[in-house]
């Protein structure tokens, strides 16, 4: 015996379940599952109203989720292309740019496990935190703080 088809208000729901969405990304995921009649707005605006959906709680768990192994232009990038913009964005980039070098310097340390032996090696490793992102400022700062810890004898 066949099940009936999951309503669009139930699939929406199971979505917001597992995890924060956005706006757009909720609509983009219940555009295919909408029957003549669905009016998948009306069901965002309902969503919003209820809280179950929340455009500062997705910016939130975004940035939270990709913080610690990304800059912040990648991470603004990101809450774009999910529609964020305005207020909310100033908010978070405000927040964001605090702590951007010691972030870069965590991902180098990461990633590479010495300092840069040679120019070769210190090209390649900003260019890896530049393709994740970070700013040229917190690069330069990262190079200057990363391996402090262990250059102490102490």
């Amino acid at each position: 015996m066949p099940r009936p088809p999951i309503s669009l208000k139930a699939r929406a729901l199971k979505y917001l379940s597992s995890r924060e969405h956005s706006r757009l990304e909720l609509a983009r995921k219940l555009a295919p599952y909408a029957q003549e009649g669905d009016d998948i707005e009306a069901l965002l605006q309902w969503l919003e109203q209820s809280r179950f959906l929340s455009q500062e709680r997705f910016s939130e768990s975004l940035v939270h989720r990709r913080a610690a192994r990304y800059g912040n232009q990648r991470i603004l990038s990101e809450l774009h292309g999910h529609g964020i913009e305005g207020e909310a964005i100033a908010d978070l980039k405000a927040d964001l740019a605090a702590g951007e070098a010691e972030r870069a310097a965590q991902v180098l340390r990461r990633k590479f496990t010495a300092p840069p032996a040679d120019a070769e090696t210190r090209a390649k490793q900003m260019r890896f935190l530049q393709q994740r992102g970070f700013s040229h400022r917190s690069i330069r700062e990262a190079f200057q703080t990363a391996w402090l810890d262990e250059d102490d004898p102490s």
